[in-house]
């Protein structure tokens, strides 16, 4: 499947979920390896769970954890990218990360614009490998809302989740037109059992004529 713009897929623990998502033309596939996050795997579930999939990009997922940690397992996963979470909880950037990455900021942070641009700046020289922000649309957005974030697009790499039916979703990639969109994986009902009904849903309406 062709999709409009590249898409990862969140907290990805099961083959299920891993082989659908890269079935479907997913870029990438994010597990979550801080032990301290909900829903976290080990470094050997993800190497098994990767050994079934290809061509998508294997990406770690951390909270407040050290550059030489998340350094080593990138080395150990295959990790392309990682994705860290900026919050109250996180005392500093990890220093000397050796792959690109991901920046979860709160929407109440990323819509301050004066933060928003201060923060390109500070983060190009604080990672030098590249980067990219990522943010959770607000569910009260509207179009009214989506210039704003046109405007954010325009000024970085942006990377959008949240929206929450597969109409909103085609709305706001053809008005915002960000770098890509985040979705969020799910548990199987059992192992080898998983309801695909909502992303398929937006995979669909993400994908191009």
């Amino acid at each position: 499947m062709s999709l409009a713009l590249p898409v990862l897929v969140r907290g990805i623990n099961n083959l299920s979920d891993a082989r659908y998502c890269a079935g479907m033309g997913a870029q990438g596939l994010i597990f979550t390896l801080d032990p301290t996050l909900p829903g976290a795997v080990d470094a050997a579930t993800v190497r098994e769970l990767a050994g079934w999939v290809a061509g998508v990009d294997i990406i770690g997922e951390f909270g407040d954890v050290a550059g030489p940690e998340i350094n080593r397992l990138v080395e150990e996963c295959g990790l392309s990218s990682v994705l860290l979470r900026l919050d109250p909880s996180r005392r500093s950037l990890p220093a000397d990360l050796a792959v690109p990455a991901f920046l979860e900021v709160p929407a109440a942070l990323i819509t301050d614009q004066h933060y928003y641009t201060a923060a390109i700046a500070d983060l190009t020289t604080a990672l030098p490998q590249g980067f990219a922000f990522f943010t959770t649309v607000p569910a009260t957005a509207d179009v009214a809302d989506y210039a704003y974030w046109q405007s954010l697009a325009r000024q970085s790499a942006l990377w959008l989740a949240g929206p929450p039916t597969p109409d909103q979703t085609r709305q706001l990639v053809e008005i915002v037109q960000p770098t890509g969109l985040i979705l969020a994986g799910g548990d199987e009902i059992k192992p080898g059992l998983r309801d695909f009904s909502e992303l398929e849903a937006v995979f669909e309406a993400l994908e191009e004529a």
